[in-house]
């Protein structure tokens, strides 16, 4: 029996098992109808933004080449490929390009993590990167614009999620939508400005450093100056180099110490660093854990709606007798786990077959933006408890300490105003003579 209760006492004690509820947590409804509603809002706006096509594409023998497929493999020969593309070449949308690219991208790294191999999710990470990159120094309005849009979507859906999140994991609680939602919106300053503040902090000590790089330009005395503020622009480089790993580093982290702790932006971002750079391997560890654990949610999720895609056409088709071209007309191709969706040929159907055709397709996009909405529900819920446990380890905060609005008012003293004294009773003073001391009974005398 004590060996028992010892073992269990030990597997309590381990943490990272408890990432393991991210699925469970993950798939609750509130969160996926939260995820579900911000994607769809960033895909509304990326879409229509995506009217003013800025994006240089050739055709190819596999469709169409753009110009972040040469960026990508021939920077040196993009100028030359927007000059030409310019008379013979057509145009598409930013948000198109970025979202089939990284679509691509996501699964390279998905089947190469599942397949443990390292170097195939660092190549996809990296070209994901160059993608930014290239977006804001091209297309820099647009990428701009875009982003602003979606950190504002993911500040209110994100922080909402983290939210219910860290009240299921703490205490099994699951508040409603709009308890959440009027919490990110209540920290929404936080949480915008959280990302963003190491990136001011950053430009505010290269500011200075560039300085000191203009005055270097100066005629005979900018070289010996620059040599004798050379060491503080290196200890400045330093300062930088600590906030861009913990900025990258801690990142995923910002959100939920907001709704943990109910933190301001300084306060989730020192929490971030602290933990970061104390416990780094086993805030990497916890980090690797739970991305292959999404990796399989996910693969499982996914093989959930091909299933019920391929189900429902299948059903379908049974039910039309004699031609099954009517199936085909509005609803094309057969769905398969690599692409779940495939546009309609619009340019060969009517007008009646067209509108039955959005219809459907919609539909089908609603079930991918629900797989791309659990992506978003998994990641915060994963991090917010990664958050928790890494505040377990630093500074020994108990799993179930999370931020409510009542402790905050029990906090807050109260005043109340003093009762008023009850008269006492007067009474009149009694003529008392000098007092005599007590005198003690003699133990030696005897009574009669």
């Amino acid at each position: 029996m004590v060996d028992e209760k010892e073992s269990s006492g030990l597997l309590d004690n381990l943490l990272f098992p408890k990432v393991f509820q991210t699925f469970r947590i993950a798939i609750q409804p509130s969160k996926l109808i939260i995820a579900f509603l911000a994607v769809a809002v960033i895909c509304v706006a990326g879409w229509l933004m995506d009217f003013n096509k800025t994006v240089l594409t050739t055709p190819d023998a596999q469709g169409k080449e753009t110009e972040l497929q040469i960026y990508l493999t021939a920077p040196d020969r993009l100028e030359s490929y927007i000059e030409d593309a310019k008379e013979k070449g057509g145009r598409t949308g930013v948000f198109s390009t970025l979202w089939r690219f990284g679509a691509t991208k996501f699964h390279g790294a998905l089947y190469s993590l599942l397949r443990f191999n390292i170097q195939g999710v660092v190549g996809n990470a990296v070209d994901c990167y160059k993608a930014l990159i290239w977006a804001f120094k091209y297309h820099y309005i647009y990428s701009i614009t875009f982003v602003a849009l979606t950190l504002v979507v993911m500040s209110v859906a994100g922080g909402s999620i983290c939210r219910i999140a860290a009240l299921q994991f703490a205490r099994g609680e699951k508040p409603g939508l709009g308890e959440a939602i009027r919490f990110s919106t209540r920290k929404f300053t936080s949480f915008f400005t959280a990302p963003l503040a190491p990136i001011g902090i950053i430009i505010f000590i290269g500011f200075f450093i560039f300085l000191l790089g203009l005055v270097g330009n100066i005629p005979w005395a900018g070289k010996p100056i620059m040599v004798i503020f050379m060491l503080l622009a290196l200890i400045a480089g330093g300062l930088i180099t600590v906030v861009l790993i913990g900025a990258v580093a801690g990142f995923n982290l910002m959100f939920p110490a907001v709704a943990y702790d109910d933190s301001d932006c300084f306060d989730a971002i020192s929490r971030s660093f602290s933990y970061i750079f104390a416990r780094p391997w086993r805030m990497g560890f916890y980090t690797v854990i739970a991305a292959i654990y999404g990796a399989i949610c996910y693969m499982f999720v996914r093989f959930f709606a091909f299933v019920l895609l391929w189900i429902t056409r299948w059903s379908l088709q049974l039910g039309i007798l004699g031609d099954n071209s009517k199936l085909t007309e509005i609803w094309q191709g057969n769905p398969t786990f690599t692409r779940l969706v495939v546009p309609p040929n619009w340019a060969a159907l009517t007008q009646s077959e067209s509108f039955a055709a959005f219809l459907i397709y919609l539909l089908l996009l609603a079930a991918v933006v629900l797989i791309v909405a659990f992506i978003v529900s998994f990641y915060f819920s994963a991090n917010t408890i990664i958050y928790s446990l890494m505040r377990k380890a630093v500074d020994n905060t108990a799993l179930e300490d999370v931020y409510t609005p009542a402790e905050e008012a029990k906090a807050e003293p109260t005043t109340t105003e003093p009762e008023p004294e009850k008269a006492q009773p007067e009474s009149e003073p009694e003529a008392q003579g000098p007092s005599e001391p007590e005198t003690q009974p003699d133990s030696s005398s005897s009574t009669q």
